[in-house]
C-alpha cells in the first residue's frame, strides 16, 4: 500500500556542549531502559512504535510506516511527537543516573510520501517530479514550517518515494498541518501527465521570478535554498506584496502560498482532519500565524521534547491506523499464530516486515505488515 512516514532530527547537547551522540552513548540502547527489537545498522525499534538511531552526529526519531487513508497525516504527526516524547523521557532518567544535562535541538524534519505503484514512474520521472515540487511547495511549507533563521525547503526522490526536507516544527499541529500539505499535494501531483514548470504555469499556478533552485545538500534532489531567490524568502516580510512572479504580478509570499494550496484544498483535505485542514488554510491567509511572523526564531527550537502543546484532543484520539496496530503488538513481544503456529517476534526487518521465529522447531520467518493485516493481527 501507498503510505508516509516523518523523520525529525536532533542536535544533543550536553552540558551545554553540543556532542556526537554515538560518542556520549554509542548507540540508543545505552540510555532508553526497556528492551528495543533492533533494526537494520544500528537503529533499533522504540518501545512506542517508531525507530530512533543516530545520524552523521544527530539523534534521528522516525514514525513506523501509515497507510495512506484518511487522517494519515494527523496519525503521521502524533506518532511523531510520540517519539520524541518517548526518547526525552529516557533522556531524562538518564541526566539523573549521570548527573549531566541533556538538551536536544530541533535540526530538521523530513515527510516522506510513497509514489502509488499504478503511475510506475522511473527514476528520470520521479526526478523530475522533484524539481517540479521544488518550485510548487516551497511558498506553503515556509509558511507552515520555516523560521527567520530557515534556510531551505528541499526534494528529493528516493527510490519508490518523495522526500520533503525542512527545518524541526516545534509545535505538533503546524507539523500535522505540514504534513497533510505535504502529502495532500504531492498525491495530487503524482496524477498529473507530465511533471515540468510549464504544466506549473499551464495550471495558473505562480512561480516567483528568479527563483531556480540548487542541487540538495545531501543525496540526489533540489533545494530552494535562500540563495535560489533574488533576495532571502526567510528573511522577509510574508506579507508585504513585493515579490514578482513570472507572469508579472506582485505578491506576498503568503498570498503565493495561498495561491499554490487552495486548488490541491480536497486532496489536502482527504488525508488528514478538519481541524488540521483548516488550520492549514488558516495560517496560510494570516488568521493564524505562522513562525515567519515572529521576528526571531522561537527559543521553543532550542529545547524539544519537554513541552508538548497538544491544542487539538482529536490528535489524541484518532484511531491507530493497521499498521500502527501491528507493530504495537509486535513490540509487546507477544506471540502471534498464524494457522496452529505460534511465532515470537525477533527483529523488524527495514519498514515494511518482521522477522519472527517459530516457537516450536525454533524456524525464523518473515511477515510483511500487509500479511500479517491478512491474517488480522492487531493490538487487542
Amino acid at each position: 500500500m501507498p503510505v508516509i512516514g516523518l523523520e525529525a532530527e536532533f542536535t544533543l547537547y550536553v552540558d551545554e556542549v553540543k556532542r556526537r551522540p554515538e560518542e556520549v552513548f554509542g548507540n540508543a540502547q545505552k540510555f532508553v531502559r526497556q528492551k528495543m527489537l533492533p533494526r537494520k545498522g544500528r537503529s533499533f525499534q522504540l518501545p512506542v512504535g517508531g525507530a530512533v538511531y543516530f545520524d552523521t552526529g544527530v539523534i534521528e526519531v522516525a514514525t513506523p510506516i501509515i497507510e495512506i487513508e484518511s487522517g494519515c497525516a494527523v496519525r503521521a504527526g502524533r506518532t511523531l511527537w510520540e517519539q520524541l516524547e518517548f526518547v526525552r523521557g529516557e533522556l531524562d532518567a538518564w541526566e539523573i543516573d549521570h548527573d549531566q544535562k541533556l538538551r536536544l535541538e530541533g535540526f530538521s524534519t523530513h515527510y516522506n510520501v510513497s509514489v502509488p505503484v499504478e503511475r510506475s514512474l522511473n527514476s528520470a520521472r520521479l526526478g523530475q517530479a522533484a524539481r517540479m515540487l521544488t518550485y510548487l511547495l516551497h511558498p506553503p511549507v515556509m509558511l507552515l514550517a520555516a523560521n527567520k533563521l530557515s534556510t531551505g525547503i528541499g526534494v528529493r526522490p528516493r527510490g519508490d518515494r518523495l522526500e520533503v526536507t525542512a527545518d524541526f516544527t516545534p509545535d505538533p499541529d503546524l507539523m500535522i498541518a505540514t504534513a497533510s500539505l505535504i502529502t495532500g499535494i504531492i498525491l495530487a501531483v503524482l496524477e498529473w501527465p507530465v511533471h515540468t514548470l510549464a504544466e506549473m504555469k499551464r495550471r495558473g499556478l505562480p512561480v516567483i521570478a528568479g527563483f531556480s533552485p540548487c542541487k540538495h545538500t545531501s543525496r540526489k534532489g533540489f533545494l530552494a535554498r535562500h540563495f535560489c531567490f533574488p533576495r532571502n524568502p526567510f528573511a522577509a516580510d510574508v506579507n508585504e506584496p513585493d515579490w514578482r512572479l513570472v507572469d508579472g504580478r506582485q505578491r506576498s509570499l503568503r498570498q503565493i502560498a495561498l495561491e499554490i494550496a487552495l486548488p490541491f484544498r480536497e486532496a489536502i483535505g482527504a488525508v488528514t482532519d478538519t481541524d488540521a485542514l483548516t488550520h492549514v488554510f488558516e495560517v496560510l491567509s494570516g488568521r493564524a500565524r505562522s513562525l515567519l511572523d515572529f521576528p526571531t526564531r522561537p527559543t521553543r527550537y532550542e529545547d524539544a521534547g519537554h513541552r508538548i502543546e497538544w491544542n487539538r484532543r482529536n490528535h489524541r484520539t484518532l484511531p491507530r491506523s493497521r499498521y500502527e496496530q501491528i507493530i504495537h503488538r509486535v513490540l509487546t513481544h507477544r506471540p502471534i499464530r498464524i494457522g496452529t503456529a505460534l511465532y515470537d517476534p525477533e527483529r523488524m526487518i527495514g519498514w515494511h516486515a518482521v522477522s519472527f521465529r517459530n516457537r516450536r522447531n525454533g524456524r525464523r520467518r518473515t511477515f510483511t505488515l500487509d500479511e500479517l493485516a491478512a491474517q488480522g493481527v492487531t493490538n487487542t
